[in-house]
């Protein structure tokens, strides 16, 4: 089993990165293989709504960045952590236009997989960019990870994050809480619901 993590910070080794290492450290002692994907700071485009990527075997037609990548990635994975730093109460911008796009173009490969939300915040705005993030999974039958408390650490730097002692154990449990799930779902002997979207999201 896999799980990809994505990176929505273009700070590559800051307090999202330093959230996301301590759920892969608790994922990879349970024997799930792992993956953090740095969205960086290279320009990402947003979705046009120009419907391309239904005639473009589920890939997006801007082939400039790294959203066909990670759908193609997503075929081959079981799970999927989205981490963020918040920016204004909301997620990174470049992280809404990689979830419009990949979700768009790619959903049917995230569909029925579970998916966590996580963020990071100086101070506040934390659950009201978790509460974005969920959106996607929500709307794409995709069971959500939670923890004992909402999927956040806080600090301005990497080293804060280590400071924030309860942060830091909501992400191992978040880890645990994957893992859990994913061990459940390999056992499930019941069939995926298939079911068909009811609307296009974008037009």
């Amino acid at each position: 089993m896999k799980v990809l993590l994505i990176n929505g910070s273009c700070n590559k080794n800051g307090c999202t990165f330093r959230a996301l290492t301590e759920i892969e450290t608790v994922l990879n002692k349970e024997n799930i293989e792992t993956e953090i994907i740095q969205l960086g700071s290279e320009p990402i485009r947003d979705c046009i709504g120009c419907h391309g990527c239904a005639k473009n075997g589920n890939k997006c037609v801007f082939k400039d960045d790294i959203v066909n990548e990670i759908i193609e990635k997503a075929k081959n994975c079981d799970g999927f952590v989205f981490g963020s730093p918040v920016y204004y109460a909301h997620p990174s911008g470049r992280l809404l236009s990689v979830l419009d796009r990949v979700f768009y173009a790619g959903g049917k490969f995230l569909a029925y997989k579970p998916g966590a939300a996580v963020v990071s915040a100086r101070r506040a705005g934390t659950t009201a960019s978790i509460d974005v993030i969920n959106k996607y999974f929500t709307i794409n039958n995709m069971p959500v990870v939670s923890s004992q408390y909402w999927n956040m650490v806080h600090g301005s730097k990497a080293e804060d994050v280590e400071k924030d002692l309860e942060g830091m154990y909501v992400m191992k449990n978040i880890g645990r809480n994957m893992a859990w799930l994913l061990n459940s779902i390999k056992q499930n002997t019941h069939p995926e619901p298939g079911q068909k979207p009811i609307t296009s999201f974008i037009r």
